[in-house]
C-alpha cells in the first residue's frame, strides 16, 4: 500500500493469552491507550508485514472463552478497522485516476510503455509502481507466525495473481509507438484500471471475510487439548518414520524407546515410575529389538521383565498400529494385567480385551480404527490365534509376548504354548516374538526354536540373601564354600518345653523377628499345613498384634462376611486380627482377592501359602519361609525354589530381602544340591502324555489347512522345539515315525480322512469341532456321545441335564462323593429330573444301595469282628453294580453341586451341604463355565448340535457369574467380584454406563474400604469394555453399511441368452 495512506500494521494474535498490558497495540484507540493522539502512525511505504510483526511481543496462551485477537485487538470491539480499510480502498481508487490521467499525458507526447535500457534492465515510466494486488509490495518473502486462517488467505491471493499474470502474458504485447490508436490506449488503460480495482476489491473482500471468521468463529474445543494431541500426534510420526529408517546403528527411535512423551507421562502417573533401570535400557536400546527381530529375555524375579515387554507392546500400537497378544499363565495375572493396562487404553486410544475362562470372541472382531491388546491364557492364546489364522488375520498381529516362556516345559500347558509359537512363525513372518523367561539351563535350544537372541542379567532391585535354618543355626548359602553353607547365627528366642513341641522348626522366632513392621510369607507344603501354622503362630502372639491397624482389620473381617453371605472361615476369623491369613486354592476367588488386597496394603503382614502363590500374583516380602523343601510329597525343582525366595524383597521399600530355608538333618545333602546347582533345562512336551500333544497339533494344522499332506507335516514340525531336541526326547523311535503313528490314530478316530487319489489329508467335521472348541482328544468321542444321546431326550424345564452335559470330564477324578448326600439331594430331584438322570445312566436305585452300603459300613464291620458277616451278601451286592458307569456317577454328583449353584447362587451354603471345600466348588464353577464355552463353540461345528448354540450361550454366562441376574453388568467389569458388585448396586451403580462414567475419588469415598488406585482402575476396566461393547456394535454397522467389492456390475448384453 502505498506511503500516502493511512498505515494499517496487520498483527498475528496467537493462541496465547497476553496480559493487559500488553493489549495496548496498534489498533487500541488513544483514549484506550492512555495517549492524547488520536492519529494512528504511518506506515513506511516498504515496510514489509513480517519486520512489523517481528516488533510485537509473544503473547501467552489463551483460554477457550478469549477472542483469537484478544481484547481491543479484535475485530468485534474495534470496528473502526473496517472504516479504515475502506478509506485505505478510496484513496488508491483516487492514485489510480491520478496515474491513468499521467500515462495519458505521457502517451500523448509519443507514449513508450516499457523499454529496455542499455544494460538490460526493464525501466518503468512512473515513479510509483502499481501491482495488481495490494499485497504485491509485501514481496514474496514468507510471512513469519501467522495464524493458518491468514496463511491460506496468502497462498490463495498469489495464486490468483499468478493465475491473472499468466492470461495476461499469453493475450497481450508490447505496445510499439504509433501503433496503436487513440481508442485502443483509452481502452486498454480503462481495462487496466478495471483490472485493479476488481483485485483490490476481492483481496479487501476477502481480508474482511477472514478476519471476521478468525474473530467470530466458536471454539469448542480446548486449544492446550488440541496442541497437546498435535504434539503427540507428531511424535508418533516421527518414531514411525524412524522405525522405517532404523539401522544396526540407530539406537535413539524417539522422546521415549520409539514412544511420545504421553506414555512416560502416564508411567509416572499410573506405576509411579520415572525411570528405567539401566538393563531395561539397555534391553529397549538392543539392534534386535531395533530391528523387531525375536528376543528372549532373562532375568530374577522382580527385576522388571514385564515393562520392558510393556513398553515393546505400546510401541507396536501406536507406531506400527498392530495388535498384540500378550501370553500369561493364569487367570489371576490376565484380569490384573487387564486392569493395569486398561487407563493406558484410554488415554492413547486402543483397546484391551480379555481372553480368559469363559471370554474372549473367536476371531476377535476386527477393527477399522483402533487396534487391540489381546491379553490372554495359555489356552485362550492358542485357539485366538487359530482363528487368526482361518480368517487370515495373523499378518495384523504385530507382537506376541509370552510371559514365563520357561513353562514350556510344563505337561500339556508347555504343549500349547510350543504349538501356538510353532504356528505364529511358521504362518507370519511379520510377527515379532518376545519371550520372558526365568534363567535356564538350555536357553540355546529355544534361541533355535524361536529363531531369537537372548539378553540376560542377574538384576535384582533388591539384594536377596539367601539362607538355611538347621536346628537352632542359621546358615548362609554361599556356593564358594565346600557344602555351600557358610555359618551365620545361632537363633536367640526364649522357647518354653510347650512351644518346643508345638513349633520344633521355630518358625515363631523366625516370623517375630519382621513382623508386623515388615511382611513375611511363609510357604508351606500342602494346603492343610498353611491353615495349621497360621493358627499356631496367633497362639504366641503378644497383645500388641491386635492393635496394629485394627480398624482396617475390622473392616477386612466385615468383607470377608459379605462375600461369603455371613459366613467367614473360622482360621481367618482368628488369624486376622493378628494381621495374618493363609492363602491356598481352598479360598474362593473373591476371599482371595480381598487376602491379596489387605496384604499390599500392609493390614496383612503375614501370609501362609502354597507354591502357587509364586508363580502367580506379585506380593513381595522382606522375608521369605520355606516351612520345608518339599511340595505335597515331592521334593522341591531349583525353578520351584528360585521362584519362592524370589518374592523377597519389595522394590522401593525394602533394602534388602532374605529367604530361610527349613531343613532337617535327612534333607541337608539334597539341599546343597538344590540351592547350588545351576539351572534345570526346559524341554518340549509334545510328546508329553503318550503324544496327546503332537496329536492334537498335527490335527488342527490339518484343520486349518496349514498342511496336507505328510510332507508339509514335516517341514512345519522342523520348525518345534520338539524337532531342536529330538535326539534327547525320540530316543525309541524316530520323530517322522511318531507323525506317522498320530496321523493313523487319528484317522482311526474318524477326525481325519486321506483321499485316495492325491493322499490329501483332510479334517472331518467332528474333527473340526475337536480343534475348534479346544475339546482334548481323548474326550471328543464322549462328548460326541453325550451330546447325541441329549438330543434325543433334552430336558428343557430344568437346567440340570445342560449342566451335566458341561461338567468337566477332567475334574470327574477328584470327585469322590458322599453316598448319603448323593441320595438326599437326588430325592429333592424332579420326578422329570430323576428320569433323565437314569437317561443318562444313574438310576435312583444304585445311588440307594450305594447310599444304604455306606451307612452299614459300620454294621458291617462290627459284623467282621464278631465273625458274623457273611462274604456272599457282599459279593450279591457288588454284582448287582455291574453296568454302571462309575464316571457317569461321579459327573452326575458334580452336576448335583452346580445345579444347586445356580439355583442358590451361594457357594458357601452350596460347598457346606455336599462337605465340600468351598474352594473346590470355585475352581468346579470356574472350570464348568470354561468348557462351557468350548462345548458351545464344538456345537457350532456341527449341523445336528444347532439347538444347543443359544441354550449354552446363557447357560455359559450364568456358570461365569453365578449371581443375581442384576449384578451380571457389573461382575463383567475385570475386578469386581460379587460382594463389591453389591456394593456398588446397593449405591446406585447399576450398570455398566453407571461405572464406566463414575468420578474414582467420589466412587472411593462411597464404597467402604475401597481405596482410590482400586476406583480408578474399575472406572477405567468399566470405559474400556464399554468401549469395546460400542465398537463392536460400530464394527457391524460399518459391515452392513458397507458396499460388497465383489458387486455384479449390469451384464452385457451380448451376454445374454
Amino acid at each position: 500500500m502505498n506511503a500516502g495512506t493511512q498505515g494499517i500494521r496487520i498483527r498475528r494474535v496467537s493462541s496465547r493469552k497476553r496480559s493487559r498490558d500488553s493489549l495496548q497495540t496498534h489498533l487500541t484507540p488513544a483514549r484506550k491507550r492512555g495517549g492524547g493522539d488520536t492519529c494512528l502512525q504511518q506506515c513506511p511505504r516498504n515496510r514489509r508485514l513480517s519486520s512489523i510483526m517481528a516488533q510485537i511481543q509473544p503473547a501467552e496462551y489463551c483460554s477457550d472463552s478469549e477472542d483469537l485477537f484478544g481484547d481491543y485487538d479484535s475485530i468485534l470491539e474495534d470496528s473502526s478497522l473496517l472504516a479504515k480499510l475502506d478509506d485505505a480502498e478510496e484513496t488508491e481508487r483516487q492514485r489510480d485516476l491520478q496515474s491513468a490521467a499521467h500515462i495519458v499525458a505521457v502517451d500523448q507526447q509519443d507514449f513508450i510503455a516499457l523499454r529496455p535500457s542499455k544494460d538490460g534492465a526493464w525501466k518503468r515510466s512512473g515513479e510509483d509502481i502499481l501491482t495488481d494486488s495490494i499485497l504485491d509490495g509485501l514481496g514474496d518473502e514468507p510471512f513469519e507466525d501467522l495464524p493458518g486462517s491468514q496463511v491460506q488467505f496468502q497462498e490463495q491471493v498469489d495464486e490468483n495473481v499468478k493465475r491473472r499474470r499468466l492470461q495476461e502474458g499469453e493475450k497481450t504485447s508490447t505496445p510499439f509507438r504509433n501503433t496503436d490508436t487513440e481508442a485502443g490506449r483509452d481502452r486498454n488503460m480503462e481495462d487496466k484500471t478495471k483490472r485493479r480495482s476488481k483485485a483490490r476489491r476481492s483481496v479487501t473482500d476477502q481480508l474482511k471475510r477472514t478476519m471476521l471468521c478468525n474473530a467470530a468463529a466458536p471454539s469448542n474445543v480446548s486449544r492446550t487439548v488440541v496442541l497437546k494431541e498435535a504434539v503427540v500426534s507428531e511424535e508418533i510420526s516421527v518414531a514411525m518414520q524412524a522405525m522405517e529408517t532404523v539401522s544396526a546403528e540407530t539406537t535413539d527411535l524417539g522422546p521415549f524407546f520409539g514412544l511420545p512423551t504421553k506414555v512416560k507421562d502416564l508411567m509416572h502417573k499410573l506405576r509411579g515410575i520415572k525411570n528405567l533401570y539401566d538393563w531395561q535400557e539397555t534391553c529397549l536400546n538392543l539392534d534386535c529389538v531395533q530391528q523387531r527381530k525375536n528376543l528372549i529375555y532373562s532375568l530374577p524375579t522382580s527385576g522388571g521383565k514385564t515393562l520392558v515387554a510393556e513398553i515393546l507392546v505400546l510401541r507396536e500400537l501406536l507406531c506400527r498400529k498392530k495388535d498384540c497378544l500378550f501370553i500369561l499363565p493364569y487367570i489371576s495375572l490376565v484380569q490384573e494385567k487387564v486392569r493395569g493396562l486398561a487407563s493406558f487404553g484410554l488415554e492413547l486410544d486402543f483397546m484391551v480385551e480379555e481372553y480368559a475362562g469363559s471370554k474372549g470372541k473367536f476371531p476377535p472382531v476386527k477393527r477399522r480404527e483402533k487396534r487391540s491388546l489381546y491379553v490372554a491364557t495359555i489356552e485362550k492364546a492358542h485357539s485366538l490365534v487359530n482363528s487368526l489364522i482361518e480368517t487370515n488375520r495373523l499378518d495384523n498381529l504385530g507382537l506376541v509376548v509370552v510371559d514365563e516362556l520357561h513353562m514350556l516345559g510344563d505337561g500339556s500347558r508347555g504343549a500349547i504354548i510350543e504349538m501356538t509359537l510353532a504356528k505364529v512363525l511358521y504362518m507370519s513372518k511379520k510377527t515379532q516374538i518376545i519371550g520372558m523367561s526365568a534363567t535356564l539351563g538350555n536357553i540355546r535350544d529355544l534361541q533355535t526354536f524361536l529363531k531369537a537372541e537372548n539378553y540376560t542379567n542377574d538384576f535384582r532391585p533388591v539384594q536377596l540373601k539367601e539362607y538355611v535354618k538347621l536346628n537352632d543355626t542359621i546358615y548362609e548359602v554361599d556356593p564358594k564354600e565346600e557344602d555351600c553353607f557358610r555359618f551365620s547365627r545361632l537363633l536367640n528366642f526364649k522357647y518354653s518345653s510347650a512351644m518346643q513341641k508345638i513349633d520344633p522348626d521355630h518358625i515363631i522366632a523366625l516370623v517375630t523377628e519382621v513382623i508386623p513392621t515388615h511382611s513375611c510369607l511363609v510357604f508351606c507344603p500342602t494346603k492343610k499345613n498353611c491353615e495349621n501354622v497360621a493358627g499356631m503362630i496367633c497362639k504366641y502372639l503378644k497383645e500388641e498384634f491386635l492393635q496394629h491397624r485394627q480398624a482396617e482389620k475390622a473392616v477386612l473381617l466385615r468383607e470377608l462376611r459379605d462375600s461369603g453371605n455371613g459366613s467367614v472361615c473360622p482360621v481367618l476369623r482368628r488369624t486376622v486380627p493378628y494381621g495374618l491369613a493363609y492363602h491356598h486354592s481352598g479360598l474362593t476367588s473373591e476371599e482371595r482377592k480381598l487376602v491379596e488386597e489387605a496384604y499390599s496394603s500392609g493390614v496383612l503382614c503375614l501370609l501362609t501359602c502354597t507354591s502357587t502363590l509364586a508363580a502367580g500374583i506379585n506380593l513381595p516380602a522382606r522375608r521369605v519361609i520355606l516351612r520345608s523343601p518339599y511340595v505335597a510329597t515331592d521334593f522341591l525343582k531349583r525353578s520351584q525354589y528360585k521362584q519362592m525366595v524370589g518374592r523377597a524383597g519389595r522394590a522401593g521399600i525394602d533394602t534388602v530381602g532374605e529367604s530361610i530355608l527349613i531343613l532337617q538333618s535327612k534333607d541337608r545333602n539334597m539341599a546343597q544340591t538344590l540351592v547350588c546347582s545351576p539351572m534345570e533345562n526346559c524341554y518340549s512336551n509334545l510328546m508329553h502324555d503318550d503324544g496327546k500333544g503332537i496329536t492334537s497339533l498335527i490335527l488342527s494344522l490339518i484343520g486349518l489347512n496349514v498342511t496336507s499332506s505328510s510332507e508339509q507335516l514335516r517341514d512345519f514340525l522342523r520348525g518345534t522345539l520338539l524337532f531342536v531336541q529330538q535326539q534327547q526326547l525320540c530316543a525309541e523311535q524316530s520323530l517322522w515315525e511318531v507323525v506317522q503313528q498320530k496321523v493313523d490314530l487319528l484317522k482311526d478316530k474318524d477326525l481325519i480322512t486321506v483321499t485316495p487319489d492325491a493322499q490329501t489329508l483332510q479334517v472331518t467335521k467332528l474333527g473340526r469341532a475337536t480343534y475348534k472348541g479346544s475339546v482334548d482328544l481323548t474326550h471328543s468321542d464322549v462328548l460326541y456321545r453325550d451330546l447325541s444321546r441329549g438330543l434325543e431326550g433334552l430336558l428343557l424345564n430344568s437346567c440340570l441335564h445342560l449342566v451335566y452335559l458341561v461338567t468337566p470330564y477332567d475334574m470327574i477324578s477328584q470327585c469322590k462323593p458322599d453316598w448319603r448326600i448323593y441320595f438326599r439331594q437326588f430325592t429333592l430331584l424332579s420326578a422329570a429330573e430323576q428320569k433323565m438322570s437314569a437317561a443318562v445312566g444313574v438310576p435312583e436305585s444304585f445311588v440307594a444301595r450305594k447310599a444304604a452300603g455306606q451307612t452299614g459300613e459300620k454294621r458291617k464291620k462290627t459284623q467282621r469282628q464278631n465273625g458274623m458277616f457273611q462274604s456272599g451278601s457282599l459279593m450279591k451286592s457288588w454284582s448287582s453294580f455291574q453296568g454302571v458307569d462309575m464316571e457317569a456317577v461321579r459327573r452326575m454328583y458334580l452336576a448335583l453341586v452346580l445345579f444347586s449353584l445356580l439355583k442358590e447362587t451361594n457357594l458357601w451354603s452350596v460347598a457346606d451341604r455336599f462337605q465340600l471345600s468351598r474352594g473346590f466348588v470355585q475352581t468346579l464353577l470356574s472350570s464348568s463355565s470354561a468348557f462351557c464355552s468350548c462345548v458351545l463353540h464344538f456345537t457350532e461345528e456341527l449341523e445336528e448340535f444347532w439347538p444347543f448354540k443359544a441354550l449354552l450361550t446363557e447357560l455359559t454366562r450364568r456358570l461365569s457369574y453365578c449371581v443375581k441376574a442384576e449384578l451380571i453388568p457389573l461382575m463383567e467389569v475385570v475386578g469386581v467380584m460379587e460382594s463389591r458388585a453389591k456394593q456398588l448396586y446397593n449405591s446406585g451403580y447399576k450398570t455398566l454406563t453407571h461405572l464406566a462414567n463414575a468420578d474414582p475419588a467420589v466412587l472411593s469415598r462411597t464404597i467402604e474400604n475401597l481405596y482410590r488406585k482400586q476406583a480408578s482402575q474399575i472406572v477405567a476396566s468399566a470405559k474400556m469394555l464399554l468401549n469395546e461393547k460400542a465398537a463392536a456394535l460400530q464394527e457391524e454397522v460399518d459391515e452392513l453399511l458397507t458396499v460388497p467389492s465383489d458387486l455384479p456390475t449390469t451384464p452385457n448384453t451380448q451376454q445374454l441368452t
